[in-house]
């Protein structure tokens, strides 16, 4: 076909990433870092949204600006919104509703699915940066039971400090000692675990770590997008078998 239908400025990219706006270094596996990803994306920065405000604050202060920003991605091309925190969860319902696409603010909103694969008994546990202030409302807000057990980095050496405090430089190393030592909390103290969930985005590059020292399945943001962009730009495959056999 010769002939094509415009009606957006970017194309080939469905899914747009609102960013906190930050200075910290994003390494590959941080969603904010471009080539984590297998497939192209759009991003706008969420100006004035820091993590501190985000995590720590109320990001419904924030939600026109988080709106302006989510539709100038869908004007761009943009199929899809996602943001670069859990603790956006809180603003999923009002996302959805301003921009008239499929939203998923937090990889939280996978626990039930995940907890539906586990056997009977077996338990799905939260790891988050801040667990002092994830509370019932972002969990209701993602569909998650309010009994799921939450762990957090927030006592560690670095991670949780470095990230809420936008610090321009970061020991990554330190970083994953704290992701380790919440590994190591969570076998010993949840007998019945069966599987992890992520709830900061900034975890995804630790994610195979937690997953050799637990033994247990780990779901992050990137499980969550690479899941979201399967449904947004399916796979296309040939309506043919390509068999050598006669």
């Amino acid at each position: 076909m010769s002939v094509q239908s415009g009606g957006k400025t970017v194309f080939g990219a469905a899914i747009g990433i609102l960013m906190l706006e930050t200075r910290f270094p994003r390494i590959h596996g941080d969603m904010g870092n471009a080539a984590t990803w297998p497939f192209p994306v759009h991003y706008r920065v969420v100006r004035g949204a820091s993590p501190d405000k985000v995590v720590r604050g109320n990001p419904k202060e924030l939600l026109d600006t988080f709106i302006e920003a989510g539709r100038d991605l869908v004007a761009t091309g943009a199929d899809g919104i996602t943001t670069n925190c859990g603790f956006l969860a809180l603003v999923q319902d009002e996302l959805r509703a301003a921009l008239g696409v499929p939203v998923a603010t937090s990889s939280l909103m996978q626990v039930p699915m995940v907890q539906a694969l586990l056997p009977p008994g077996k338990k799905t546990i939260i790891l988050t940066i801040s667990k002092a202030t994830l509370t019932e409302a972002h969990l209701s807000a993602a569909g998650v039971p309010l009994d799921t057990p939450i762990y957090g980095t927030d006592q560690g050496r670095a991670f949780t400090r470095d990230i809420l405090g936008d610090a321009p430089e970061i020991d990554f190393a330190a970083c994953r000692h704290d992701m380790l030592d919440a590994a190591d909390t969570i076998v010993a103290n949840e007998p019945d675990a069966g599987a992890i969930v992520l709830e900061c985005t900034n975890m995804v590059p630790y994610a195979a770590d937690i997953r050799k020292r637990t033994g247990l399945p780990v779901y992050s943001i990137y499980s969550m997008i690479e899941w979201f962009q399967a449904g947004l730009m399916p796979r296309k495959f040939a309506l043919d078998l390509d068999d050598p056999r006669p």
